[in-house]
């Protein structure tokens, strides 16, 4: 039996759905007022966390993997006292404020991950999940239980029809994240009505067969009881993680529930008057919580710091004894980097060998990772190709399969290369660790969706992506990137890299780990690649720099990665031409934006004819060259050397657009000005 201020508190938490999505004209009261049972008993019952201080390291994480039902998750932090007024709910959806359309974690205290794309959540929370375990195998003691925090996520019908919670709740299983809670609100409706018109599978099978533990409560209005054992039960499952399916009505207490009607738009006056009334509140008060109910939570958050008060005693105790993993600790969650780790970076002169950047990239990874404990990282099944394993890493497994432990370093991702990166994003969220993972750079569209929340979520991820152009060969134009550079160069506080010889690999990773709030991709070659002269990895962090240059050039070639050996030697030809050339490699188009006008008036001056070179498609050279040798088509099957010559990315090529340039802009009387940023 519910206690009466409990059903009233969860009442309060429908009401308040409806007032703040009818205030702002604009939301999703459906979820808020069906899951409310669930979030109230989550949060007064289990999930331990301090309002005061959001970021305490062994709070449990909650992610609503359903962003769309936010207003539910405002209203559970502003009841429990986080930084978010009542002032702020009114504020729902509007322009500043604390409580946008959809959780993101760079605008509001407590939220943990940014969701709204469906099925990211769930997956987040595989990696937060992940990252609970790594940590607690690597720093728990004997009496010191550290990391023992759990991971619950609410999710709903239409993060179960995304692909990308399939693959990640498949990795969840198989590594038995035992601390892993899922709560599903099974309320039978999507935006197209009832379930049953897309939707029918079985889910609990699909879980049970993924390894996952499955409940069912019934009655997720009322069953409070219910819902609490449940929880409770799955925290007792230890090498498996849980799915609980709880049976609700959207938008419970409507005149509309039960029906699509209630998902995706506010109710009306009149209906949000009769469900005040139905639940013994005043029809005609808005925005109203009793004294009693902030009473009930604000306790519940007294408890709260309460328990993180009892872990930092336990930490400094910890402290006392393991003052090195301690120290180790408080650095990694503070966000700062070990001094000195750069020191470990590789460095290279022309008279090392020609090595592909992929392999380089390796020697970064194996070079570094002494020095950085907190970098993860992983491939999408693809290991041996992206040489994204160093080789004493250990794998990142369950200690039952013999295969690992859980303070591996090393994720096997398997074939999830959407999994993987949206894993990776909750794996960076969890704090104090730098994930990355490894696949081709044609495949990083099949993770797309998670990779622009990196950006968005100001995440320091690192996507490793190896054959980088038509310069793969054989596989041909289903695995030969062309759009793919220009997409992510497109995106928002996103770092991309395509480094040229080893040591701009070795600053594409000084750059990328330095970084504390933009994702990287850094893309990498099949092929050898030669040790260029004036390459270093401090100068990759202007992003573009001058490799080589005759005084007064006529023309400058401006090229990233495996072109930028092809630049130097189209303008070797060009001198026994007596014409003068600049070589400018730009491993990081973002990076050379961010600097100042001087800067890259000196490497690329206006007066002087441009001409970018990338095996990739051309869009985006138009706003730093006058002329471009890329690709316009896709690409297509064959070795490396028939398909430059195919598409005409050769020496003999650059040098006669050099020449027919100058010879352009000579007769044109003037040369356009580049990159002119107004």
């Amino acid at each position: 039996m519910v206690s009466p201020i409990e059903q009233q508190a969860v009442n309060t938490i429908r009401a308040l759905a409806a007032d703040v999505v009818r205030g702002a004209n604009s939301g999703h009261p459906g979820a808020p007022m069906g899951c409310a049972p669930i979030a109230h008993t989550l949060f007064t019952k289990f999930i331990h966390a301090n309002p005061k201080n959001p970021h305490f390291i062994n709070r449990d994480r909650f992610v609503l993997s359903n962003g769309h039902a936010c207003a539910l998750q405002y209203i559970m932090l502003h009841l429990l006292g986080y930084n978010l007024s009542m002032d702020d709910l009114k504020h729902f959806r509007q322009l500043g404020s604390k409580t946008p359309g959809h959780p993101e974690r760079i605008d509001t205290e407590g939220i943990e991950v940014t969701t709204g794309p469906l099925g990211q959540g769930i997956s987040n929370a595989v990696g937060l999940a992940m990252a609970q375990a790594q940590y607690a195998a690597t720093y728990n003691r004997p009496d010191f239980e550290l990391f023992d925090n759990h991971t619950y996520v609410l999710l709903g019908d239409g993060c179960l029809q995304e692909g990308v919670a399939s693959e990640a709740a498949s990795v969840a299983g198989h590594l038995k994240l035992g601390k892993l809670i899922a709560l599903y609100d099974d309320n039978h409706i999507t935006i197209d009505g009832d379930t049953a018109v897309s939707f029918t599978e079985d889910v609990v099978k699909r879980f049970e067969a993924y390894g996952w533990d499955v409940t069912i409560v019934a009655d997720g209005d009322n069953d409070f009881e219910g819902i609490q054992k449940a929880i409770a039960a799955a925290q007792k499952v230890t090498d498996k993680p849980s799915l609980i399916k709880v049976r609700t009505t959207i938008g419970y207490g409507s005149l509309m529930q039960g029906e699509e009607k209630v998902h995706g738009a506010p109710l009306s006056d009149d209906d949000i008057k009769q469900v005040k009334q139905k639940f013994g509140f005043d029809p005609e008060a808005t925005y109203s919580v009793s004294d009693e109910v902030y009473k009930f939570y604000h306790a519940r958050a007294k408890e709260g710091a309460e328990y993180e008060a009892a872990w930092n005693s336990l930490f400094e105790n910890y402290k006392a004894k393991y003052s090195k993993e301690a120290a180790e600790l408080e650095r990694r969650f503070s966000n700062q980097l070990p001094e000195g780790w750069e020191k470990s970076l590789p460095r290279f002169t022309p008279a090392d060998p020609a090595v592909a950047t992929r392999k380089l990239s390796e020697g970064v990874l194996s070079a570094i990772e002494e020095s950085l404990p907190e970098l993860l990282g992983g491939s999408a099944d693809l290991t041996g190709s992206n040489l994204t394993r160093w080789k004493t890493a250990v794998d990142f497994q369950p200690p039952c399969t013999k295969l690992g432990d859980y303070s591996g370093r090393y994720i096997r991702y398997g074939v999830r290369e959407h999994g993987m990166f949206a894993i990776m994003n909750g794996l960076a969220a969890f704090g104090g660790i730098i994930p990355y993972g490894g696949t081709f750079l044609n495949f990083l569209t099949y993770g797309w969706g998670a990779a622009r929340l990196s950006a968005l979520s100001h995440l320091r991820v690192i996507y490793v992506m190896t054959h980088d152009s038509i310069g793969l060969g054989e596989d041909g134009p289903t695995h030969q990137p062309i759009e793919t550079l220009a997409l992510a160069r497109a995106t928002p506080n996103m770092l991309t890299f395509r480094p040229a010889d080893g040591n701009e690999v070795s600053g594409a990773y000084l750059a990328a780990i330095s970084d504390l709030h933009r994702p990287s991709v850094i893309a990498l070659s099949r092929q050898n690649l030669p040790q260029l002269e004036g390459s270093s990895p401090e100068i990759v962090l202007k992003g573009a720099y001058v490799l080589q240059s005759d005084e007064n050039p006529q023309v400058i070639f401006v090229a990233t990665g495996s072109e930028v050996s092809l630049a130097v030697d189209a303008a070797k030809e060009l001198a026994k031409n007596s014409i003068r050339v600049r070589v400018v490699s730009m491993p990081c188009s973002e990076l050379f934006d961010d600097q100042s006008d001087e800067y890259k008036k000196s490497v690329l001056p206006t007066g002087v004819p441009v001409i970018a070179i990338e095996a990739l498609g051309k869009f985006g050279w138009e706003r730093y060259s006058h002329a471009q040798i890329a690709m316009t088509t896709f690409g297509a099957s064959g070795k490396i050397n028939d398909l430059y010559k195919h598409f005409n990315i050769t020496v003999d090529h650059a040098v006669s657009k050099a020449q027919s340039l100058i010879q352009h802009f000579e007769k044109l009387g003037y040369v356009p000005e580049v990159n002119v940023q107004l």
